[in-house]
């Protein structure tokens, strides 16, 4: 590029148009929002003024909960299409907002009323936020009788984020929460999912939580209110080793969530569902016929990978906002579901044998 004054960095830019610096990288990788320039030897994104109207856009339909598959049309279509577009999607949140208000009513109406080694302050619905999200990656009542660590949430405690993780060995689900403060040293702890859950029915009306760690376990304290926080001694698996060694992705498929969990549960949960991508095409397949075919930006080269669906469907569940994106390496490797929306949760899917439709 000539007029190399004008580049802004991807930090300078994303202050200046709202958006995180990780949106950013997900709006390249999706084919929305390209840098002017990427240093071949850093890697570094760069960014002109003239993006800035697009990006502020992208922020704006974003900030309306709109798909980026809708998004698209509205940035890159006609005008009458645009208009289609944001009319239809301002009908679907009226539904969607009367219907989560019903669903929250309901749910607040049914609300019951040793030396420290660390302790952390934390938002308590952020807390609630994470155990919500992280929980279903907890093995199942039977796979616990045999592997009883697979039945708890390892939460560690760092200087700058506490990370709350779950897995049952077919899945993996990773938050990473902003403390308010943290004294004390480094530690990490396992609790059961069910005494968790129990810990974030009450930290979901606070607005400040603390977790005292010491070594005979831990402490919550809540709205002048304190109770133990039972841990569990058993060591839990190296998760980082896995997220260390994923390969990098080849395959990208970004869809509207609601829409692929839909199609998902139609196809019913009697076996293998295949995912084939190809371009722009996205099918959905169940023992050989396809089921749907939902709206799709697809990147890398055609890809086919089946899952078992009662795996999949509660990863999508766990995420927030309008979209998911697939990060495929292979169809043997695990897959990362994530969102533009949330940085701080990613799960990991393990993909199964994709059989034959005969078999």
């Amino acid at each position: 590029m000539d007029d190399t004054d004008a580049l802004m960095s991807i930090g300078a830019f994303a202050r200046r148009v709202g958006l995180a610096p990780s949106a950013l990288r997900f709006y390249d990788d999706c084919d929305v929002l390209h840098p002017a320039y990427v240093d071949d030897a850093t890697g570094y994104r760069y960014y002109t003024p003239g993006q800035e109207a697009r990006a502020v856009l992208v922020r704006r339909l974003r900030e309306a909960g709109m798909p980026l598959t809708d998004a698209l049309a509205v940035l890159d279509g006609t005008r009458a299409e645009a208009l289609a577009i944001l009319e239809e999607h301002a009908r679907r949140a009226r539904e969607t907002a009367a219907s989560a208000q019903s669903a929250i009513e309901e749910l607040l109406r049914d609300l019951p009323g040793g030396a420290t080694r660390a302790a952390v302050r934390l938002g308590g619905a952020e807390l609630a936020s994470a155990v919500r999200q992280v929980a279903p990656a907890v093995a199942s009542a039977s796979v616990r009788e045999e592997f009883p660590v697979l039945g708890c949430v390892l939460i560690e405690v760092e200087r700058e984020e506490v990370r709350l993780v779950a897995t049952d060995r077919y899945r993996l689900a990773l938050r990473a929460l902003r403390p308010f403060s943290v004294e004390g040293d480094p530690c990490r702890f396992l609790v059961g999912v069910s005494e968790l859950k129990n810990i974030a029915s009450q930290a979901i009306r606070l607005p400040d939580i603390s977790i005292e760690v010491n070594r005979q376990g831990a402490r919550f304290h809540g709205a002048g209110a304190s109770r133990d926080l039972p841990t569990v001694d058993e060591t839990f698996p190296e998760y980082r080793m896995i997220l260390d060694h994923l390969p990098a992705a080849r395959h990208r498929i970004i869809t509207d969530r609601t829409a692929l969990r839909q199609a998902i549960a139609a196809a019913g949960h009697d076996g293998p569902l295949t995912l084939d991508a190809d371009e722009q095409h996205f099918t959905l397949a169940s023992r050989g016929q396809a089921t749907s075919s939902p709206a799709a930006i697809c990147t890398g080269p055609p890809v086919r990978i089946a899952f078992d669906p009662g795996v999949l469907l509660p990863a999508l569940d766990a995420g927030v906002g309008p979209d998911v994106l697939l990060e495929i390496s292979s169809p043997t490797q695990p897959v990362i579901v994530r969102s533009a929306d949330q940085g701080s949760f990613t799960t990991l899917v393990m993909p199964i044998r994709d059989e034959p439709a005969d078999e």
